[in-house]
């Protein structure tokens, strides 16, 4: 749709924030799957409708909500491909990665939120240094969902606003993950950030 709410100059600074905040967990996420190459990288930054926010999914995804509890009000929500998971979670073992079989699993999950735990943290941390204050938040809350069902997607969000900013990532790891991951801010709060980087 039409990136209403957030002009070109906002866009590319939210893009800027996310290439820097994002490569730093890249590197977080490689010391957990023995120092394998990592890369997170090119965001796309766009305004959406919350509705749409899951239209990249067929049936289910990967839900990482990412709750700030210092320097920012509000939260933001990692979406990650199912299959992307279990290959990370196969390397976090000590596998290749490149054979995935079976279902999603527990141990999956709590795999996948000690990983997002790390590369979340770290990607707070190089926030907090790019905006110059302290920042800080939650455990991330890693969850398999359904992509129709939207109304346990809109209750993670208590702005009334419908627009919502996505950036997408490529993600690549080794040679096993070609693909990409989505971030999701409530219009506030990117705005807020972008406030925040202007200020610094």
């Amino acid at each position: 749709m039409e990136n209403v709410g957030l002009d070109l100059e906002q866009r590319d600074a939210l893009g800027e924030m996310s290439n820097i905040s994002m490569g730093s967990s890249a590197t977080a996420l490689s010391a957990l799957l023995m120092n394998r190459r990592v890369e997170i990288t090119t965001p796309q930054v766009e305004v959406i409708r919350r509705s749409e926010a899951l239209d990249d999914y067929d049936h289910t995804c990967i839900l990482v909500h990412i709750n700030y509890i210092k320097g920012l009000e509000g939260s933001n929500i990692l979406l990650l491909k199912e299959e992307d998971v279990m290959r990370i979670t196969d390397m976090m073992m000590g596998g290749d990665g490149n054979t995935v079989v079976g279902d999603m699993t527990e141990l999956h999950l709590s795999a996948v939120s000690e990983a997002m735990n790390q590369m979340m943290g770290s990607a707070a941390t190089a926030l907090a240094k790019l905006l110059n204050r302290s920042i800080d938040i939650s455990p991330p809350k890693t969850e398999h969902i359904d992509v129709d069902s939207i109304k346990i997607f809109e209750k993670l969000f208590a702005s009334p606003e419908k627009d919502m900013v996505k950036v997408t990532f490529k993600l690549t790891i080794g040679d096993c993950i070609d693909s990409s991951m989505v971030q999701l801010y409530p219009l506030e709060l990117a705005r807020q950030l972008v406030e925040y980087f202007y200020v610094r």
